[in-house]
């Protein structure tokens, strides 16, 4: 098949920009072809073996499955990260929020903790950028542990992972300078704008809270900074952009001070980062 009868395959699903998006990011991971190997129709060259791989990818794109599970890895700052199904792909608009955490760091070797650490990526992205930052993530799935392991061994990140439930966190008083979530916060009325390739294949525990109570996770969390950041420390949350508002309140409700918001690279506003008096 050539290129173009490939990306032609996928339009039911996407978009042309999309389905030809998708196909050569395929084409370039797995072959290393370039653009110009692509647009010269060399898939026209590809052995058998090939070929059957090539082939049996594309139906699983076909079937709305993301291209990140496809290949096992997703881009985030700059990085690899493996993914796979159980395990919610990295945005880049979360990258945002890591490089605000960033620019803010000025602490000498901070405690820093991400509560609902998924693929890892953020917990990562912190500890090989923060100067002798000590970073814990912390996860309730299983799979999601084991990924946030397997990432950080690969990229030679110092780590330490527990599995606990961030409905359900307690103690650590006056523990860390740095939390940061990015929870669940699709609202299942949304549900039905997202793409099929979310909904059929990313994890519904990692993506979606009930319309009754959609800040049920920042409530938690919110709650366990008033007593396990240390005074001065920032909590900092990925949010629903139609919930910024809202979550912003409770914070305030919840005593944490300082409350600021902040926009993803698309003028949403994503993010908010909130201050233990």
């Amino acid at each position: 098949m050539t290129y173009q009868q490939l990306w032609h395959s996928l339009t039911p699903l996407y978009d042309a920009r999309e389905a030809r998006a998708i196909v050569s990011t395929l084409l370039e991971e797995l072959f290393g072809m370039t653009t110009a190997d692509i647009i010269c129709h060399d898939t026209n060259h590809l052995d058998s073996q090939q070929y059957e791989t090539l082939m049996a990818m594309m139906r699983r794109l076909g079937d709305a499955e993301p291209v990140q599970y496809v290949l096992g890895q997703a881009p985030f700052m700059h990085r690899m990260m493996h993914v796979e199904p159980g395990v919610l792909i990295p945005r880049p608009e979360t990258e945002v929020l890591c490089q605000w955490i960033i620019d803010d760091a000025h602490s000498a070797m901070p405690q820093v903790v991400d509560i609902g650490c998924g693929s890892g990526c953020i917990a990562i992205t912190l500890a090989l950028e923060l100067d002798h930052a000590h970073v814990t993530a912390i996860d309730y799935s299983e799979k999601a542990i084991a990924v946030t392991r397997q990432n950080a061994c690969r990229h030679h990140a110092s780590l330490e992972v527990k599995q606990r439930d961030a409905l359900a966190m307690a103690g650590d008083d006056c523990r860390w300078d740095i939390i940061v979530s990015n929870p669940p916060y699709v609202r299942e009325s949304e549900k039905g704008d997202m793409h099929p390739n979310v909904t059929r294949h990313e994890p519904s525990e990692a993506l979606f809270v009930t319309d009754d109570d959609p800040l049920v996770f920042y409530r938690a969390i919110g709650r366990y900074a008033t007593t396990a950041l240390r005074h001065g420390g920032s909590l900092y949350f990925e949010c629903n952009t139609a919930l910024v508002d809202d979550t912003s309140q409770l914070l305030r409700l919840q005593g944490l001070e300082n409350v600021e918001k902040r926009s993803d690279q698309f003028g949403r506003p994503r993010f908010i980062k909130a201050i233990r008096p």
